[in-house]
């Protein structure tokens, strides 16, 4: 499902088709038919019998964004940083900055952080890289977290309504994302399972927020001689992708190696967390935090998942109207549902068929001479 959001944060740096020829050279240019053929990309073999585990999970989302903020229950300082809808991959380094920014300047003494997800994990790394001790809370470890199932993809989506954001929100926005966009840079390789890729969105490039075409480098609108998907309008772009349950796990592993602690635990309360002997707390509880704290603005939104057998030929990623396809090292993933107020993180076979069957029909339109939709070779006659 190809969402106004996600079109919207297409938007390049003014690269179009057209600059592809230059114009000095445009009259000696001769294309022959080989030259105007699509790139020949592997194709996904799209089938039931390929797939290994499907999966869901369940995105916080808040039409006014994500929250950082800072509260007080008795003696104790709780700083908020959850509500990331379907963006949070993307952000977690830069909100955990501006949590970590908020609250500990001024602090002496251990820190809690409730959460073991993405957010906490990368919060309470951030903690220990100020010089803190710090003590992991959570009801839940890796693997069972909604972050494990996440698809990795570095590009916020889905995690905010454009007309419900306030100036100062987009202001936190725009510096966590420039501080995540670097942080994960650096974690670009094998230990952390972060990788660059090109990915081909449908639609083209789009009209949108400028500041934000810099997280999309590259980005351009492509002609039809220029890929082998079966949609009459493609951009092309780079961003990186994690291989979330590898990711999580190096974290988890970097905080225990640096002294931190894990206790697994559910609180039921405010008051519960200010009991904690560590009078500063991070509050990463995810969609959590809509009953421990009131939040009845925080919503779910299920995303379901079918992952197929790897494929290591595949070196591209797509979004459009078929859902998405995520090439990861532990399977291909593809994805496409976002439905709202759904409590139940548990996998329908209707929409994993559906998200199958709309994956199938791109793959059997593939424009690649030489190549089948199975990806198994040349086709015959």
């Amino acid at each position: 499902m190809m969402t106004i959001e996600r079109r919207r944060f297409l938007r390049s740096a003014g690269l179009a088709s057209g600059a592809l020829l230059l114009p000095g050279c445009a009259a000696t240019v001769v294309r022959t038919a080989a030259a105007a053929a699509p790139p020949c990309l592997a194709p996904v073999r799209v089938d039931e019998s390929r797939v290994i585990r499907t999966v869901a999970g369940l995105r916080p989302y808040r039409a006014s964004g994500f929250v950082v903020r800072e509260e007080r229950v008795g003696d104790a300082r709780i700083v908020h940083n959850y509500g990331h809808g379907g963006a949070g991959i993307t952000l977690s380094w830069g909100t955990s900055r501006l949590a970590a920014g908020l609250g500990l300047p001024g602090h002496s003494g251990p820190v809690a952080v409730i959460g073991a997800g993405v957010m906490g994990l990368t919060t309470a790394r951030l903690v220990q890289e100020a010089g803190f001790p710090v003590t992991i809370y959570a009801a839940a470890l890796p693997p069972d977290t909604t972050s494990d199932v996440a698809g990795g993809q570095w590009s916020p989506f889905g995690h905010y309504r454009q007309a419900a954001v306030t100036p100062e929100w987009r202001a936190q926005f725009h510096a966590a994302l420039d501080y995540s966009w670097r942080r994960f840079q650096i974690l670009v390789g094998e230990e952390y399972g972060v990788r660059w890729l090109p990915t081909y969105a449908q639609g083209g490039v789009a009209q949108g927020d400028d500041s934000l075409a810099v997280y999309h480098p590259g980005g351009r609108d492509l002609a039809a001689h220029e890929h082998p998907f079966p949609v009459d309008t493609l951009a092309r772009f780079d961003t990186m992708y994690v291989e979330t349950g590898r990711f999580l796990r190096r974290l988890l592993a970097d905080i225990q190696g640096a002294g931190g602690r894990i206790e697994v635990r559910r609180f039921d309360s405010p008051a519960a967390i200010a009991a904690l002997p560590e009078r500063l707390a991070f509050n990463c509880t995810g969609l959590g935090a809509r009953a421990l704290f009131g939040d009845e603005e925080l919503v779910p939104v299920r995303g379901q998942l079918a992952i197929l057998l790897p494929q290591p030929e595949v070196q591209y990623a797509f979004t459009g109207s078929a859902g998405y396809m995520f090439p990861r090292p532990d399977g291909i993933i593809l994805g496409g549902t976002f439905e709202r107020g759904e409590w139940e993180a548990v996998p329908r076979p209707e929409a994993i068929a559906r998200i199958l069957a709309s994956h199938r029909r791109l793959f059997a339109g593939w424009r690649c001479p030489g190549l089948t939709a199975a990806g198994e070779g040349p086709s015959r006659p």
